[in-house]
C-alpha cells in the first residue's frame, strides 16, 4: 500500500518533551551468522510488541539497514516509558538470551543511544514527502512564511 504523500512542506507542533532512541546491531564477523542472527530476530517480536500495545509509551519508529549496521529511530513518551519497556518481560528475555549466547564475543555488536528532548527545543521539516518520523506522532503544520527558517520553527513554541 503506498503511503500518500503530503505536497509542499511541511513541520510538526513542539509542544511535547519527546525521547529519541536509537538502538541497532553491528555484524563484526559475517561468518559467525549463529552469533548475531538470533539478536537481528529478536528485534521483530519486540516491534511487534510495541505496536500492539501502545500504552507502553513508543510513539513512532523509522529502521535502516546497512552493509553492516542496523539503527532503529525510536520516538517515545517518556524515559519513564523507555525504562519501564527495558525492564519488561520481553526486552529482559532477549537481552538475557544476548548475554548468554553472545556476551562479549566480538562476531556482533550492539549500541544504543538516548536523547531527552525538551518541548520548543526540536525541529522538523518534511518536503513532499508522506508522514514520517516525528510527523507520525505530531500534528503536521504547513509550513508558510512564520515558519520558513530552522530558527522560527524551533522557536514558534518556546514562551
Amino acid at each position: 500500500m503506498a503511503k500518500s504523500v503530503f505536497e509542499g512542506r511541511y513541520t510538526t507542533e513542539n509542544d511535547q518533551d519527546i525521547v529519541v532512541f536509537l538502538i541497532g546491531m553491528r555484524v563484526n564477523k559475517w561468518h559467525a551468522v549463529h552469533k548475531w542472527l538470533p539478536v537481528f530476530m529478536a528485534m521483530p517480536a519486540m516491534i511487534r510488541e510495541l505496536y500492539q500495545n501502545k500504552d507502553l509509551g513508543l510513539l513512532s519508529m523509522e529502521s535502516y539497514f546497512g552493509l553492516r549496521t542496523t539503527v532503529m529511530i525510536q520516538y517515545w513518551q517518556s524515559t519513564e516509558d523507555l525504562h519501564a519497556y527495558a525492564r519488561g518481560q520481553k526486552h529482559l528475555t532477549a537481552w538475557r538470551d544476548f548475554n548468554k549466547k553472545v556476551g562479549d564475543n566480538e562476531a556482533v555488536g550492539i549500541y544504543h543511544e538516548t536523547y531527552i528532548v525538551q518541548k520548543g527545543d526540536y525541529e522538523t521539516v518534511y518536503g513532499n514527502m508522506p508522514l514520517y518520523g516525528l510527523a507520525k506522532t505530531r500534528k503536521q503544520v504547513p509550513v508558510d512564511s512564520s515558519l520558513n527558517s530552522a530558527k522560527k520553527r524551533l522557536n514558534t513554541k518556546k514562551a
